[in-house]
């Protein structure tokens, strides 16, 4: 699949298509395809994924963590973004180092064996401030993600940058980089824009070529509408991809699944429009964003739930997809303002792994069964893909039936059963018409036995099934696993308790029952088959035949189930192979095992705990004479089938928090810009009689959008002189910050009112004025909390330029008022596009008072200020800061998730508090939109052994101040854990900033 150089112009660049094809051709022995699947090294491969981005993790000595527990799924891969305003705070001035480094989160998946979807931009879209457009973009007189030189030129340095340090990773260099996605669900347009622009997409993917991206690339349409496919010439990605995301959003009512919303013409569409690459769906629905004031992420966990997987992702399983990508396996943290305005700080996304990294959730089980499925069954690959039918296969049209059949020689076929009406929760009884290598057989065959089908519930019935020879000539229960083992081979099925299930066994001769009751196993020979029926009970079965060992489980019991693979040398699982698969051992632990390595007769067992665990390994290798689990030796026994057995106590230990209300607080205004005698001499002045951000005309004498004078982020401050004049009555301001944002105004010291309560992005006041003396000077101070920035993947829209900051005002005008013109300054984060702390970030900071002193980084020079905590408050509208420090002492070999906790109380008035934790800005809390109260803070960021520095900044937006109802810092459940090596970012302290003001 070697690709020559072609070479077009337009727009006066010269662009070339795969510019270097011998390196292009090189890549083709590390990743190739066909119609089926990618192949990787020549092997056939599906790509099992997850969405994990590493910046919403910014404790890069955690991500092995994340991919040790997407690797235990049964994954072998991540999809990634980068996030362009994060590392381009300044045209021209990349900066990716320390927690934004990539190099750390490349090495942390090799470690995990994890292959890796390379996914930059420049647009990410990804619900971060502008779709990850930097805010310097507002100020480009272009139309974005278009062929406008502007904006192509403006993205070069950024490309150039990022794909060279991503091609250094590449399978071809050794790395785990196996695809690259040049552009970001490029589907739709309005509003005038050239669409699709084949010239464009090429000028993209010919950046990343000309950096030294290989890999292939792929491509992730909004929905399945054909887009830059292979076959479409200029601008055509190698391997054509969708998203999708069928049960939408709707987190406040997580039973309710809407009639239609399951895909059911994905395989129509793809041999429509890319039947020669593998189908892919880059980006499925995992869980469900929340926005400010919304149900919560909870509620999206169970919306998106483990019923939610086993209907759709199995429907998926239907169309023959061979790359799926889970969109999010861990959302994180929108920590440091890095969101957009339809979210807050959370980004836990309803997640099979919450954003604290537990995997508590059911979902994460369930999941887990999936993806075990799917790596020990490549067959599945060349299966072709049937119409689904409500009557060839099955009994009751209430079910539908959708056949993958094998390509012949007796390959595997599979069969994906779900209810007609995917939403019903009914339970539905059937028999099963299935073609056979032993011809058509109706199952179950036992007599008056029947299959049963739960709602919401959907199942792979595998035909022909191959087990290291042995030919499973179907099975209703579903497969977890299989292995084969120095003592025999061994596959693990599952099914719902109390459901009857049936197996058969092509050539099988001796049937015994070796572990478990035999009163409820039923057993038949036709043919040359054995044929065994059972009531799924939650006590484990174990059947012999020949020398196969068939482990009868329930879904639940499954669930403690892993499949860790074991290195041929050395400690790491390196990625996945056919082969690696193959000579895994399985084990029965609980919470979660990572891995497995053998050193010499010690078979070495990584895995957390949260309860006491009985612990079996099934399949110990030959040589293997002792049990280590997280590196001590345990003593274990061997049962009569060979199974090891051992056990791990729990004892969790005491863990000893501070109480926040007990700490010495110190306070101090961070509002002095209302004070009479404030000097904003150094303030930038607002003078632009014109504004680059041709989308929004001005409405005003001077741009007052923030992102014009270079402040993109956090909180902005402007100040306003004017003279007065006789009787002036009132002020009118528009003041915009994106969803959920609130601004305050105050005329000289005297606070006149707030906006922003009811969640909107932009509000209006009217502001009575007090009486004002004739020729006397008056400043208007206004605070504007920008909640990031819009973002918008529609080419056209432009709405990543919805501008931040004041948008209209008013004096009243005419003779008797005789007031000036009003001359205004803003600030932001101090320094704007020359941002400070480079170590944070360039979005970490707002345009606070103390913000801008970096008062709230450790080691404040707090000693001369006064003391006073936010449980007190304050008494009048206003700002306070509040810095404390506090030590914790959390036991090694623990991880514990900690969370800095509000009380809302909803009688109290509305405020805006920020939190930050040694620096780095973790929470955004507003108490009368919410819905989050909890911010977990991870270890790293939090100092577990050692000081910590947490502030508060207090926004009273009402008459009579506010305070806190509540804020305690609280702990979960401790895992005891494998995990080691977790380093405290760099944390710089408090330094005397030159020039702050």
């Amino acid at each position: 699949m070697a690709c020559a150089a072609i070479s077009h112009t337009f727009n006066g660049f010269t662009i070339t298509e795969h510019p270097d094809p011998v390196r292009r051709a090189e890549t083709q022995k590390y990743v190739t395809w066909d119609e089926h699947s990618l192949f990787i090294d020549g092997e056939r491969i599906m790509l099992f994924s997850g969405e994990f981005h590493p910046y919403r993790l910014p404790v890069p000595s955690l991500w092995l963590d994340v991919f040790q527990k997407i690797k235990a799924l049964g994954f072998n891969c991540v999809s990634f973004y980068v996030d362009w305003a994060l590392v381009e705070g300044k045209p021209g001035e990349y900066r990716a180092e320390g927690i934004f480094a990539l190099e750390p989160f490349f090495e942390a998946a090799a470690q995990a064996g994890i292959y890796l979807l390379a996914r930059p931009g420049p647009y990410i879209n990804a619900e971060v401030s502008g779709g990850g457009f930097p805010g310097w973009l507002q100020r480009v007189n272009a139309t974005l993600r278009t062929s406008d030189p502007a904006y192509l030129a403006a993205t070069d340095n950024y490309i150039a940058n990022v794909a060279a340090t991503i091609s250094k990773a590449q399978i071809t260099n050794g790395g785990p980089v196996i695809l690259y996605q040049p552009e970001n669900e490029y589907t739709n347009a309005c509003c005038g824009a050239d669409f699709p622009d084949g010239s464009y997409m090429q000028y993209v993917i010919d950046q990343a070529r000309k950096a030294g991206i290989v890999v292939p690339m792929i491509s992730n349409d909004a929905s399945p509408s054909g887009h830059n496919v292979p076959e479409s010439g200029i601008g055509a990605v190698d391997v054509y991809g969708h998203d999708s995301y069928p049960l939408g959003f709707d987190c406040a009512n997580p039973t309710v699944w809407p009639a239609g919303n399951l895909p059911t013409n994905f395989r129509e569409l793809h041999l429509q429009q890319s039947p020669s690459t593998p189908y892919s769906i880059v980006e499925f629905q995992a869980g469900a964003f929340d926005p400010w004031g919304g149900p919560g992420f909870d509620k999206c966990a169970a919306l998106l739930n483990h019923e939610f997987e086993r209907v759709f992702y199995k429907n998926d399983f239907s169309f023959g997809v061979s790359f799926l990508n889970l969109y999010m396996i861990f959302g994180g943290t929108n920590w440091g303002n890095l969101g957009h305005p339809g979210g807050y700080t959370s980004y836990d996304y309803g997640s099979a792994i919450t954003e604290s990294r537990n995997v508590t959730r059911e979902k994460y089980s369930e999941l887990k069964l999936i993806g075990n499925f799917a790596k020990v069954s490549p067959s599945y690959l060349t299966a072709t893909p049937g119409n689904a039918s409500t009557s060839i296969y099955a009994d009751t049209p209430n079910l539908t039936v959708t056949p993958l059949i094998g390509n012949g020689n007796g390959s595997a076929s599979y069969f994906v059963v779900r209810h007609s009406d995917y939403a019903s929760q009914a339970s539905t009884n059937y028999k099963l018409t299935i073609p056979t290598s032993a011809g058509n057989l109706t199952v179950p065959q036992i007599e008056e036995k029947q299959l049963t089908l739960n709602g919401r519930d959907s199942k792979i019935h595998v035909v022909d099934y191959k087990v290291f020879g042995t030919n499973i000539l179907y099975s209703t229960a579903e497969v977890f696993t299989w292995k084969n083992f120095a003592g025999g081979k061994v596959l693990v099925l599952y099914g719902g308790n109390g459901e009857y299930h049936e197996l058969a066994v092509s050539s099988g001769s001796d049937i015994s029952v070796i572990e478990g009751s035999t009163s409820d196993i039923a057993q038949q020979s036709t043919g040359d088959a054995i044929i065994i029926g059972w009531d799924v009970s939650s006590t484990r079965r174990i059947v012999q035949v020949d020398d196969l060992r068939i482990f009868l489980l329930s879904k639940n019991a499954a669930y403690d189930y892993w499949v860790p693979e074991l290195p041929a040398a050395g400690t790491l699982p390196g990625f996945s192979t056919q082969e690696k698969t193959a000579s895994s051992i399985i084990v029965k632990a609980g919470y979660l095992v990572r891995t497995a390595y053998l050193q010499g007769s010690n078979l070495h067992i990584t895995a957390d705990f949260n309860a006491t665990t009985p612990i079996e390994v099934i399949g110990a290798p030959e040589n293997a004479k002792n049990l280590c689990i997280n590196g001590q030796k345990v003593r274990h026994s061997v049962d009569h089938n060979g199974i090891w057995v051992s056990n791990v106590d729990f004892s969790p230990p005491e863990i000893n928090l501070p109480r926040l209300q007990d700490l010495d607080w110190k306070y101090l205004d961070t509002l002095p810009e209302i004070q009479p005698t404030y000097d904003d001499s150094t303030w930038t002045a607002a003078d632009r009689k014109t504004t680059n951000n041709t989308d929004h005309p001005l409405s005003t004498p001077t741009s007052l959008y923030s992102s014009d004078y270079g402040f993109h982020t956090g909180y902005l401050i402007y100040r306003g002189h004017f003279i007065a004049g006789d009787q002036l009555p009132v002020f009118y301001i528009q003041t915009q910050g994106g969803t959920a944002f609130g601004s305050s105004v105050w005329l000289d010291d005297g606070w006149i009112g707030s906006m922003g309560d009811d969640g909107s992005s932009n509000s209006n006041g009217t502001y009575r004025l007090p009486t004002l003396t004739d020729g006397k000077p008056h400043v208007f101070t206004v605070v504007i909390d920008n909640m990031g920035l819009d973002e918008d993947w529609t080419v056209g829209s432009e709405t990543m330029k919805n501008p931040r900051g004041i948008l209209n005002y008013e004096l009243p005008e005419g003779k008797s008022y005789n007031a000036t013109p009003i001359s205004w300054k803003l600030t932001g984060n101090l320094g704007g596009e020359d941002y400070i702390d480079k170590v944070r970030g360039p979005l970490n900071e707002g345009g606070l008072y103390a913000e801008r002193q970096g008062f709230h980084q450790p080691e404040p020079p707090s000693s001369n200020w006064q003391s006073s905590s936010p449980f007190q408050g304050l008494s009048t509208p206003g700002i306070g800061f509040y810095s404390t420090s506090f030590d914790l002492d959390i036991p090694s070999g623990w991880d514990v998730p900690l969370y800095f906790t509000f009380m809302n109380a909803s009688s109290s008035p509305a405020y805006r508090v920020q939190l930050y934790v040694n620096g780095y800005q973790f929470g955004k809390y507003v108490n009368n939109i919410g819905p989050q109260t909890s911010f977990p803070v991870p270890e790293g960021i939090l100092n577990y052994r050692g000081k910590n520095w947490v502030a508060l900044t207090l926004w009273a937006m009402q008459d009579g101040g506010a305070k806190l109802d509540g804020f305690e810092l609280v702990y979960g459940t401790p895992v005891k854990t494998a995990l080691t090596g977790i380093e405290p970012v760099e944390q710089p302290k408090y330094v005397l900033r030159e020039g702050a003001y």
